[in-house]
């Protein structure tokens, strides 16, 4: 769902101290002397991660899910899903969804005129309509908002200092009562008019709206992030349009990371470039995921091959130490995701995301190679020699993986050798908004073999990084 804005500069020290105390616990928070001793974490190809809202999990799921993904996202009436991923994997991070810009009324957060004792959001429908109803916002007509296209979705008044502090009371003393290792904080949105064209009441216009809201949710992330901060707990934001405000995504994604819900998609209607390397936004991922000190959790809707293509290089040129992504192949996250992309073994990053001149984006990688055509007319690059797509026929797998310059006797003098090469590989077309993975083929045989027969093992060497 939409999000919203952080444009304000914090102090160094603070973002230092954070920084180390988030690394330390998205680590398995390990002593200061641990802390200092152990090496950096390594920028590995994109974590897989799953955004588990859209409906209760199965046991089965969840067996998967501790196997699969390193961090997990479910709601907050799931607990008993959220201790048994614990129990199985003690390094799965799992989230609770928590909205901060609404309060809802549907079955399930209402229910016999009592809000739900786990709610979606922090303040429950049925407390602020008795006690609080100044917390819901109004329009200029006076009227409350509810959100277009999410019945019974009701607007708060996040700029309301009461409003923040009862949210964050709320939603700290749950997580910390019932286990959770953070929160996923939906709707930090930039914009009311993904929701309803209505203005607030004491504002003049859309865009003073729009400020108003994402003022309130500067300090609101501030107050929450401290909060959570200082219960050895993470705040990771759902945040939009970051390519519109310079330092936005950077700022948001302090107290432990921030999601991007539409990492890869096309502008114009599916016509154009990639909107993620529009603007400053890129440039703050990579720095973000360069340090490693906070997670970026990426989702790209799929409806085709060139969309899981194009999410998931774009994900691997950000690949750092806690870069996850994952598709959405359905809008309401009903399925838990896996890409055959994500099995590719691309393995670590051995240089950093480049640019040609083209617009073309590439990365290195131990056992693979990736590129990316952010731009929205057909560009073509030259690949590294040896490399095959995944998934590529056998008999390409048994081809050696670098060139050959080994010296051949000659027919007439045996002491005598001519050196034989292979062609420099051919350059390669990328379309509009797509991409191309490519890895080595030893690896695919080596990956594949394995993963007939020890599969379990080989999902758990996600959690040896």
């Amino acid at each position: 769902m939409p999000k919203a804005t952080l444009t304000r500069r914090h102090p160094l020290a603070r973002w230092t101290a954070v920084s180390a105390l988030l690394a330390g616990c998205l680590a398995g928070c390990p002593s200061a002397a641990q802390d200092l001793s152990a090496p950096p974490p390594k920028p590995l190809a994109p974590c897989a991660w799953w955004y588990g809202i859209g409906k209760p999990p199965t046991s089965q799921e969840i067996e998967s899910a501790a196997r699969q993904y390193q961090v997990v996202v479910l709601n907050a009436d799931q607990g008993a899903a959220m201790r048994r991923l614990h129990q199985l994997n003690p390094r799965v991070k799992v989230l609770v969804y928590k909205d901060l810009s609404s309060t809802r009324n549907y079955s399930g957060a209402v229910d016999g005129g009592q809000d739900a004792v786990f709610l979606p959001s922090g303040i429950g429908y049925v407390a602020a309509q008795e006690h609080h109803p100044e917390w819901f916002a109004l329009d200029a007509q006076g009227r409350r908002i509810e959100w277009q296209g999410y019945p019974r979705h009701w607007q708060m008044t996040v700029w309301n200092p009461d409003y923040q502090q009862a949210w964050t009371d709320a939603v700290v003393a749950e997580v910390k009562r019932e286990g959770w290792d953070g929160v996923l904080a939906d709707n930090d949105f930039n914009s009311l008019s993904h929701y309803s064209s209505a203005v607030l009441a004491g504002t003049a216009n859309v865009a003073e709206t729009d400020r108003k809201l994402r003022d309130g949710l500067d300090v609101f992330l501030s107050k929450a992030g401290d909060a959570l901060t200082n219960a050895n707990k993470l705040l990771v934001p759902n945040v939009s349009e970051t390519h519109l405000v310079p330092g936005r995504w950077t700022a948001h994604s302090r107290f432990g990371g921030a999601m991007e819900e539409n990492f890869g998609f096309r502008e114009n209607g599916g016509t154009g470039g990639l909107l993620t390397f529009r603007g400053n936004e890129f440039q703050e991922l990579r720095a973000q995921a360069a340090l490693g000190e906070s997670m970026l959790l990426l989702v790209t809707r799929t409806h085709n091959a060139r969309e899981e293509r194009s999410g998931y290089a774009s994900a691997a040129l950000l690949a750092g130490p806690r870069t996850c992504w994952t598709r959405a192949s359905t809008d309401d996250y009903r399925n838990p995701e896996w890409s055959t992309l994500q099995d590719s073994g691309l393995g670590e990053a051995v240089d950093a995301a480049s640019r040609l001149p083209n617009g073309v984006w590439s990365r290195t990688f131990s056992h693979g190679w990736v590129a990316v055509n952010t731009t929205a007319s057909a560009q073509t690059v030259v690949p590294p020699d040896g490399l095959v797509a995944p998934g590529a026929p056998a008999q390409f797998l048994t081809r050696s993986s670098t060139p050959s310059a080994t010296p051949t006797a000659s027919p007439t003098s045996p002491s005598t050798t001519t050196p034989t090469s292979t062609p420099a590989p051919p350059p390669l077309t990328i379309e509009a908004a797509d991409a191309v993975i490519l890895v080595d083929p030893q690896q695919l045989v080596k990956r594949g073999t394995w993963r007939i027969t020890r599969d379990e093992l080989r999902i758990g060497r996600l959690w040896a990084r």
